[in-house]
């Protein structure tokens, strides 16, 4: 059973830039997707950004709100997912959660000022 465990997040600026980091007990290297979800106050987890093994190519997806803003990658020989979030708005406010293999991290808490 994976465990993941978030860091990375805080307080900002709006315009400005956050990477979170998603580490995983044991080997990510085959898990299909990862992923980040996030969840704003008083509304439902949603899809943040998804990426696929680099054994199927790698692929990534993006919720539309955060395309050209975000960017997932995954080091799989550290064993870590990482979200870099740029141009940060006030509505990418939220508790952040990494998934991978049906396991979900405690999240972290991302909060930009405008």
């Amino acid at each position: 059973q994976v465990q993941l465990v978030e860091s990375g997040g805080g307080l900002v600026q709006a315009g400005g830039s956050l990477r979170l980091s998603c580490a995983a007990s044991g080997s990510i290297f085959m898990i299909n997707p990862m992923g980040w979800y996030r969840q704003a106050p008083g509304k439902q987890r949603e899809l943040v950004a998804l990426i696929s093994s680099a054994t199927i190519g790698g692929s990534t997806n993006y919720a539309d709100s955060v395309k050209g803003r975000f960017t997932i990658s995954r080091d799989n020989a550290e064993n870590t997912v990482y979200l870099q979030m740029n141009s940060l708005k006030s509505e990418d406010t939220g508790v952040y959660y990494c998934y991978a293999d049906g396991h979900w991290g405690q999240g972290t808490l991302v909060t930009v000022s405008s």
